[in-house]
């Protein structure tokens, strides 16, 4: 014992708590025990098994990553600066459907991308043969890169990779093959059905526009998925697999099949006479979600590689937590354990304790289950704390914008801590007694942030969580 030094001991301990959060285990609940743990087993390190996500050293420049790069395509419209201009304000982009013919439907709002021309970011032919939402994608990842000012060559290009997170392949396609199908014959579906439709040609799309020859998969996990990428696509670069990921986003999810799938399901809101005033998550009054499109995608890099390029950063991303409930197909735990698991290890991963988180942006999605869990998921790892913390939702303003939601309401988290101000969370007028924390009502509100989380819950239970914080070079 008097040969190992206090950080040795405290590493241990750190590895210890985040292996037990893996399995759901409180901390707090066994100090004695892991205290009696340590004393056994510290000369003998062997024994002390890994958890599956380290913390990571603070003074290793190749193991913290950073964001330097970022692209949006949102209901608000393109790029960075009109999607914070949107949030920010608390304007809402929730509109009539224009995508489809939504009137014989119960839902018939959505948060469109409008004026959207993927000539604008690819040639026209290659526009034609890919599925609106591997255009948003490609579109977001060339504003990214951009935004980066990372050149793309034979320098580097086996060594960039890409992930791109998605709900589901892609309904507008399927829809229309299927529609041919039945009215034309089997002989007249395009051949370009399949290919356009499948999930992770958003990010193959990606790859062959911008001649990336590095790691490149999809994760499918529906509202998750690309916040899970961008954790994944950390864990990839610290590993060695690439030395530079563009992760994030895309759904391109309005037409006719989905909306009658939603609505058989009853997840959509029906406020239909009010667009603006239907997504109000926390509220008493919700009804359901509304329906949105877009996409997001972030440059990740080792903060060794950003400091060599002279990369404006962003953020860095210190911590990542995903977890699944295991418990219904749609519906989230009532109690929010699977959630509060994610955060845990999230919170664990980073290395910082609930109460030095400044912001969280919620997943709440305007759903009557949804934000109870959330909020009590909140609460189960706050504590008391839960009732100080700011939280907003993003999707109060742009709907929900499923596979890249999690890219899109990181990058709010992202961009609030740059700005120091904290977005709203629009038609909040009589918060549901369940739903009893600070969720910024109404108006930003100036605030210091260093340290911020955004959280992701998909159906099917799998949660992911964020934890970035603001760089000082």
């Amino acid at each position: 014992m008097a040969s190992t030094t206090g950080n040795q001991r405290d590493l241990l301990l750190q590895r210890l708590q985040s292996l037990l959060l893996t399995y759901g285990v409180v901390p707090e609940t066994l100090s004695a025990q892991i205290e009696a743990l340590l004393e056994e087993v510290l000369e003998d390190k062997d024994l002390l098994p890994e958890p599956h996500m380290l913390p990571v050293d603070e003074q290793d420049e190749d193991q913290r990553i950073v964001i330097t790069g970022m692209g949006l395509v949102t209901p608000f419209g393109l790029g960075r600066d009109v999607f914070w201009q949107g949030l920010s304000s608390g304007a809402s982009a929730i509109k009539p459907i224009s995508l489809c013919d939504a009137s014989e439907f119960q839902t018939k709002i959505a948060g469109e991308v409008n004026d959207f021309d993927p000539r604008e970011f690819m040639d026209a032919k290659d526009a034609r043969r890919m599925s609106r939402a591997s255009q948003f994608a490609v579109a977001s990842a060339r504003m990214a890169v951009e935004d980066a000012k990372l050149t793309i060559d034979d320098g580097n290009r086996y060594r960039i990779g890409t992930l791109v997170g998605c709900g589901s392949s892609s309904m507008p396609d399927i829809e229309a093959a299927a529609r041919i199908m039945l009215q034309k014959g089997k002989d007249r579906v395009s051949p370009l059905s399949i290919p356009a439709s499948l999930p992770n040609m958003p990010t193959s799309q990606v790859a062959i526009n911008l001649g990336i020859y590095g790691y490149t998969t999809s994760i499918s996990t529906a509202c998750a998925a690309s916040s899970q990428a961008i954790g994944e696509a950390a864990a990839v670069i610290r590993r060695g697999d690439a030395d530079i990921m563009l992760a994030g986003g895309t759904e391109a999810p309005i037409t006719q099949l989905s909306l009658a799938c939603f609505n058989a399901m009853r997840a959509l809101s029906t406020r239909n006479e009010e667009p603006t005033r239907a997504s109000r998550p926390f509220d008493s009054a919700r009804d359901g979600f509304v329906p949105g499109e877009g996409a997001g995608m972030l440059v990740l890099e080792r903060l060794s590689s950003a400091r060599r390029r002279g990369a404006y950063i962003y953020a860095e991303l210190i911590g990542y937590g995903t977890t699944c409930d295991a418990y219904h197909v749609t519906a989230p735990d009532p109690e929010g354990e699977g959630a509060a698991r994610a955060l845990r290890l999230a919170l664990a991963n980073a290395q910082i304790g609930p109460q030095q988180v400044d912001y969280i942006n919620a997943h709440a999605t305007s759903t009557p289950l949804g934000d109870i869990a959330e909020t009590k998921a909140i609460k189960r790892v706050f504590d008391e704390y839960a009732y100080s913390v700011p939280i907003s939702a993003s999707k109060s303003m742009i709907g929900h914008l499923t596979g890249a939601a999690g890219v899109v309401e990181a990058s709010a988290t992202i961009l609030a801590l740059k700005h120091d101000l904290i977005p709203p969370t629009i038609n909040l007028d009589e918060p549901d007694p369940e739903c009893d924390l600070d969720y910024v009502p109404h108006k930003a509100r100036p605030a210091h942030l260093e340290i911020a989380i955004s959280n992701s819950f998909g159906f099917g239970g799998v949660n992911a969580v964020l934890v970035f914080r603001k760089f000082h070079a």
